[in-house]
């Protein structure tokens, strides 16, 4: 399928500017008050103690400042931040290689921690624990093991699926935050922020608007900012206002809910071919010729979140507000099922 303008899946052409607008200190990050303010106490604690900060595990949907909060950690903790991303880390090697750049008190980021193979996590056992790599090289028949010491550093994990993570693996984080979605008011001044940055003016009607169809994600509100500022820059305007909002929008195919055709078509396919549900998902992802990990991962959460979708142990089931927002009569059809 196309690419969706709302996806919560960052995207090579966002990274230039995801980067230019990121945030760079804890006072800079705009929501998850309570995350934000214990995180800004055990960074302050661990560079008292001049020790390296506890594990850290972020948790929650895509698209929420998972990877922003690793940035914001390595600031101010004064250290550099190395990334990785779970699903490359395939050998033990490859896992030596990071962290064999580590220097004390260095932030290792690694995002979709829940994709990292198991034998690669019981190599990471050791890491967290004790600083030490202990690995075993060479071809069968001919093996020895290595033990490295490690400077002490500080791991942070990221996940969306932290019911995935072994009990080992998250027993050995000193800190587990759960992000929510954000609120209009929040991804409201996240929208005048990054209008400031970017140097283009937004009315403040126009600003809630576009949060208002966020999906409650800044990934989100950053790209159809983008989007939108490409409209204004051709009609000329100097400031996005609402008409600006809503003709960028409709051609966007996004509606007032920050629902796109993906989601349409996904309620529309639970309600007309399976009469509302409930549902298996694979049948679901079959329909639309989804996978089943993405509808899981990036389609279900906020139609979940806004009670759009509901998931019982039988299955999906569209729920009476879907068909309010997609026109559609519910008392015609639960009839029209109850008679068949």
């Amino acid at each position: 399928m196309d690419e969706r303008i709302i996806t919560t899946r960052e995207l090579f052409d966002d990274g230039i500017i995801d980067n230019s607008i990121r945030p760079e200190s804890i006072e800079e990050y705009i929501g998850q008050k309570d995350v934000k303010e214990n995180i800004k106490v055990f960074v302050e604690a661990a560079k008292m103690r001049n020790e390296a900060l506890d594990h850290v595990l972020l948790y929650g949907p895509p698209g929420l400042g998972k990877t922003t909060l690793a940035y914001i950690i390595a600031n101010e903790l004064g250290t550099n931040l190395k990334t990785a991303s779970g699903p490359s880390i395939e050998k033990s090697g490859d896992l030596a290689a990071v962290l064999s750049t580590l220097e004390k008190g260095d932030v290792l980021f690694i995002d979709e921690i829940h994709r990292m193979p198991r034998y690669i996590e019981e190599i990471l056992y050791p890491a967290m624990e004790d600083f030490t790599l202990d690995i075993i090289v060479g071809s069968e028949g001919n093996t020895r093991n290595i033990k490295i010491d490690l400077p002490p550093f500080t791991l942070v994990g990221a996940t969306t699926r932290a019911g995935d993570l072994s009990a080992p693996l998250r027993d050995r984080f000193g800190i587990i935050s759960k992000l929510q979605y954000y609120t209009i008011e929040e991804l409201t001044e996240i929208v005048k922020r990054t209008s400031r940055v970017l140097g283009i003016d937004i009315e403040d009607k126009a600003a809630v608007s576009l949060a208002s169809r966020s999906r409650g994600t800044p990934r989100i509100a950053n790209r159809l900012f983008k989007r939108v500022r490409d409209f204004a820059i051709v009609e000329g305007k100097e400031c996005i206002d609402e008409e600006v909002i809503n003709k960028a929008l409709k051609r966007l195919k996004v509606d007032e809910k920050g629902l796109d055709e993906t989601d349409h078509e996904l309620l529309l396919a639970i309600i007309n071919k399976f009469n509302g549900g409930p549902v298996g998902i694979e049948a679901v992802a079959s329909a639309i010729g989804e996978e089943v990990t993405t509808i899981e991962d990036v389609y279900e959460p906020y139609l979940l979140q806004t009670g759009l979708l509901k998931r019982t142990p039988r299955g999906r089931m569209a729920t009476p507000l879907a068909y309010e927002v997609l026109h559609i009569d519910y008392m015609k059809d639960v009839k029209r099922n109850e008679n068949r």
